[in-house]
């Protein structure tokens, strides 16, 4: 029971630094990685709890891992193309 509560502090944590952060793109992809794994977490010990088949445990890594490594190659364009990671740099016309 109470780890239900810390999943749901963490989860939330990481919602309120995502929402919060408005200077670097790399803090922005932290707090999102932040959440992922909260969710993982999540998923993992219900399925865990009650005896589910932990395959969807799985897929859910694969798309984070996929996620993660797109989210880091637009962080390296970003740097490539502006020389900094400041998400005010950030313009449409410039993509």
């Amino acid at each position: 029971m109470y780890m239900d509560y810390i999943f749901m502090f963490s989860l939330f944590s990481g919602t309120v630094v995502f929402c919060s952060t408005r200077k670097h793109l790399l803090l922005c992809l932290l707090s999102l990685e932040f959440m992922v794994l909260s969710i993982f977490f999540c998923l993992f010990m219900y399925m865990y709890m009650y005896g589910h088949e932990l395959y969807i445990s799985l897929i859910f890594l694969v798309f984070t891992v996929c996620e993660g490594a797109l989210g880091l190659s637009v962080l390296v364009s970003l740097v490539r193309s502006q020389g900094n990671d400041y998400l005010s740099s950030m313009s449409i016309l410039t993509w």
